[in-house]
Parts: structure tokens; C-alpha cells; sequence
């Protein structure tokens, strides 16, 4: 086959994927590389910039080998939102990136606090040390050397782009500008306010583009391949999702609970994130940062495998005999539950079993994702719930799901829900239509159950 494709490459945390789409929006070759950030103190979370680009090389030449000679059309990034990246004018990095898990600007967040009340309210998010507001204020107080060398703070994506395109200027996206906690939603602008209350140089702000935006190309199979703009991971997901009503949970190694259709309007003191998707529109969302990682954490204190921790949950009964589990191990942005609190089992008796302790898990997350849907007030809004993500490819956990949003959960196998997303925004960028193939996976219908609405209120007055 010489038909072309559409490339879609996802930055992770945690890592990178890359996929191809025909023209039939059927993912046609995939590829993925694994990789680490580092922590090179507590509550800090960085990474090379380099690796991003290693990994992409790694899956091209694995995806390139897998289309046996079919042209590339063009190629779209979507990344990790929130990251802080410091670039010169040649688009190389100053310093190593640092991530939405960093916990160094707490002190920070008092700056955007003393904002008087209408300027606080047009940045309609709440207050969180990671996202790049708060982490450029820090670094101009704390490293004021490395920002004076910088010409632009990007995010993660646009960092990656600028390696591959280095005449694509300094530039990103409405999608990530509005996570940065510098974003005007009213306005749909960048917040002189808050930019100033930061201590921010106003030129280190790069221009906003569109997502769909070619800025230039990069070799691949021997072809200049066209590059978009791209688009921030989370609203990427609900294009590739096609969710336009209703909630989506994506539910990673965080979770997401999204709202699409949402209205930017003042807020002063958010519980919810209202930021703007990959389109002209806006989504709210309510996030947490403990998903699968905490069941990553659950499986090595167990000394399970991923396969034997949910078959040893499904095996024990709704409310986990008593067990409960939060899952706040690194804390959270407010809202279900706040920066310094943390997880760990309660409940436990002579009788737990270690099933016990995995369905308590599972529990946990599903009782801080339905706290989070309640955030959105999105009751009756759609039939059902659209999963997304790699927490949800498990039975027992869409089940659990179900059972406490209380309404069916509906999966989507997608294995990058953003990459292809991504993929959308490259085709749409070089004038071609392309709707993602999506096969759903069965409806999965609640299944009340009274230890399990036992469990939930116990675990709701505990997070009080």
C-alpha cells in the first residue's frame, strides 16, 4: 500500500507513543518507549529534554520500518500539560525541563492569592504548584541566572517540536497556554496580572498559535514531513474520543474526569479547571495526580503482578471487607483531597486478606474519580461514561467504575487516545479529514450493591 499517514506523537510522563493513521482514521503501526524523570530532590520532578527526543527516534524507526515504504503526510505532537521548559532563542533548553508533579512552588501559589479578586477570578483554575506559572516564578527567584539566558518558556510538546523543526519558532498552543496558570480564560489571553504578580518577563510568553498550524518540516523516511503546532494531551484525548457531551474519564497514571462544552466564566476560588481544547471551545476537568500510579505503588508493596492485583480484586467482594484505601500517596491539587495529604489502607483486621487489600485499591481510585465527577456537577448530563486510558483496560476495574458513578461506563481500547488525537490535529493541518476509528468496547451497566455504598460513604467522611 502507498497510501499516506498521518503521524501522532504523545509526550508523556512517563513515556513516549507514537502512531500511525491511515486515511480510514485506522491506527495502521504503534510504537512506545518507556522512560524516567528525575528526582533529584523531594517534591522535584525533572527530565533531560533529550530523552523525549531519543524516544522519538526510537519509535520512528520502528513505526517507518512497520509502514513498509508508505509516505508520511504529516506529524502532530501532543504532551504532558503543565511542564516548565527554559529555551534560548535557538530553541535549546537551559536547564532540564521540570513536570506537573514538581511541588517546589508551593510557596509561590501566595503570589497569585494577594491578586485582587476580578483578576484572580479570569483565571478560572485552581492553585497548583506544578503548572508553569508558579514554577517560573520560583525559577526567576531561585535561578535567576537560567532565566536570564532564556528567550521563551515552552511546554513539553513545543520543546520537542523546536528539536525537530529549529526554524519553527518559539511558539505553542491556546490548549497549554490555558494550563499554565498565566492564562486570562475570560479574556482568552495570556493574564498581564498574573504574569506581573509572578515576576515573569513578559517576553519569555511565547506566541500562541493554532493547533493545526504547519510550522515547518522534519526529515522522516527520507521525506520532509510537514509539523502542526499540536496540542496539549488531555483535550487531545476528547478529540481522539469524540466525546462532545457527557464525561470522560481518562485514567492513566493520574486520572481525569472531563466535561467538554464547559463556559469560561470568573471564578475566584475554582474547584474545578476550566481549560480551552484543541478546537475554538472549552472543557472543564477535574484531575488527580494518583491514578495507576498508586496501583503501580499497591502491585510492589504486594509483590504482584498488574494481571494477578486485578484478578486478586476481582476475587474479593464490593467494599473490600471493610478495607478502605486513598490513593493520595504524592498528595493532590485540592478539591478531593489536598497537597499534603497522603494514602495508605485503614480498616484492617485479623481477616484481611490481600485480595482485600487490591479490591481496596481499585476502590480507592473509583471513589476519587466519582469525587471528582461530582466536582463537575455533570449528574444526567450524557447515557454513559466514555474510559479512556490504560487503567481502564481491566474488567474489574470499568466495573467498579460503574458501580460508583452510578451510571454505564463504556471503554474505549485506545491505546494513545492522544498520539492519535495528535494525528487529527497533523491531518487537519495539511487540509485532509480524517475521523479516528474507535471500537468501543461493551457497556458495562452498574450494579448497586450495599457494602459497596457502605465503603464510599466511609471513605467520603474520611476525606471530609
Amino acid at each position: 500500500m502507498t497510501d499516506p499517514v498521518l503521524l501522532g506523537a504523545d509526550v508523556g510522563t512517563s513515556g513516549l507513543k507514537l502512531v500511525a493513521l491511515d486515511g480510514a482514521g485506522v491506527v495502521v503501526a504503534e510504537a512506545e518507549r518507556g522512560y524516567a524523570h528525575d528526582r533529584p530532590e523531594p517534591g522535584r520532578a525533572e527530565i533531560d529534554v533529550a530523552v523525549w527526543r531519543t524516544a522519538l527516534d526510537a519509535t520512528l524507526a520502528e513505526v517507518v520500518a512497520a509502514l513498509d515504504g508508505r509516505p508520511v503526510r504529516a506529524l502532530g505532537l501532543s504532551g504532558q500539560m503543565h511542564g516548565t521548559v527554559l529555551v534560548d532563542a535557538t530553541g535549546r533548553p537551559v536547564r532540564p525541563a521540570v513536570l506537573w508533579p514538581d511541588a517546589r512552588a508551593a510557596a509561590e501559589l501566595d503570589r497569585w492569592r494577594v491578586l485582587p479578586d476580578g483578576e484572580r477570578a479570569a483565571l478560572a483554575n485552581p492553585l497548583v504548584a506544578g503548572m508553569t506559572g508558579p514554577v517560573l516564578a520560583w525559577l526567576v527567584a531561585h535561578e535567576p541566572e537560567a532565566v536570564a539566558r532564556a528567550a521563551a518558556v515552552l511546554l513539553p510538546k513545543d520543546a520537542l517540536r523546536v528539536d525537530l523543526v529549529p526554524g519553527g519558532g518559539l511558539v505553542t498552543d491556546r490548549s497549554d497556554a490555558s494550563a499554565t496558570q498565566l492564562w486570562d480564560v475570560v479574556a482568552d489571553d495570556w493574564s498581564r496580572a498574573a504574569t506581573a504578580a509572578a515576576g515573569v518577563p513578559g517576553d519569555l510568553l511565547p506566541d500562541v498559535r493554532p493547533g493545526t498550524e504547519v510550522v515547518g518540516t522534519t526529515p522522516i523516511a527520507g521525506a520532509e514531513v510537514p509539523v502542526v503546532v499540536g496540542g496539549a494531551d488531555t483535550p487531545l484525548a476528547l478529540l481522539a474520543a469524540g466525546t462532545t457531551a457527557g464525561l470522560q474519564v481518562n485514567l492513566g497514571t493520574g486520572a481525569q474526569v472531563l466535561r467538554p462544552g464547559a463556559a469560561p466564566r470568573p471564578v475566584v476560588d475554582p474547584v474545578a479547571h476550566t481549560y480551552a481544547d484543541v478546537t475554538d471551545g472549552w472543557y472543564a476537568m477535574a484531575a488527580l495526580q494518583n491514578g495507576g500510579s498508586a496501583w503501580a505503588w499497591v502491585r510492589g508493596v504486594l509483590g504482584l503482578s498488574w494481571a494477578e492485583l486485578f484478578e486478586a480484586a476481582a476475587a474479593a467482594g464490593p467494599g473490600a471487607g471493610g478495607v478502605l484505601f486513598r490513593p493520595f500517596l504524592t498528595g493532590e491539587r485540592g478539591g478531593v483531597a489536598g497537597p499534603d495529604d497522603r494514602g495508605g489502607w485503614a480498616g484492617l483486621s485479623a481477616g484481611t486478606t490481600r485480595a482485600d487489600l487490591a479490591r481496596a485499591a481499585v476502590e480507592g481510585v473509583a471513589f476519587a474519580v466519582g469525587a471528582a465527577a461530582r466536582s463537575l456537577d455533570a449528574r444526567g448530563e450524557a447515557e454513559h461514561v466514555v474510559l479512556t486510558g490504560g487503567g481502564g483496560r481491566t474488567p474489574v476495574v470499568r466495573q467498579v467504575l460503574a458501580d460508583v458513578l452510578g451510571r454505564p461506563v463504556r471503554h474505549l481500547p485506545l491505546r494513545s487516545a492522544s498520539a492519535i488525537g495528535a494525528a487529527v490535529l497533523a491531518a487537519r493541518g495539511v487540509g485532509a479529514d480524517v475521523e479516528p476509528r474507535r471500537p468501543a468496547g461493551p457497556l458495562v451497566e452498574p450494579r448497586p450493591d450495599p457494602r459497596l455504598a457502605e465503603a464510599a460513604r466511609r471513605w467520603a467522611d474520611r476525606s471530609r
